[in-house]
């Protein structure tokens, strides 16, 4: 066998583990990062007071591009009828 063959296919093999490892690692960052964000979020929407519903309506607003009523104003609105 070629001995540059050799030197080559070890290489290789190395970067391999290498490529593997760092994969692995950006795996765990991006997880990481993900949880940060996640509590960063939860963070916000508990700061604002806002409950799992109101959140839910902001959330399915924003993805219709329409305004979001401010529930207890819908909630008193009703009471008036």
């Amino acid at each position: 066998m070629n001995p540059k063959f050799k030197k080559i296919d070890a290489e290789y093999e190395k970067n391999a583990e290498k490529i593997s490892a760092l994969q692995d690692r950006q795996k765990e960052l991006e997880k990481q990062r993900r949880e940060l964000e996640n509590l960063d979020i939860i963070g916000l929407v508990r700061g604002m007071g806002m409950t799992a519903e109101e959140l839910s309506a902001l959330m399915k607003a924003s993805r219709e591009n329409r305004p979001v009523l401010d529930q207890n104003k819908q909630e008193e609105s009703h009471e008036e009828i």
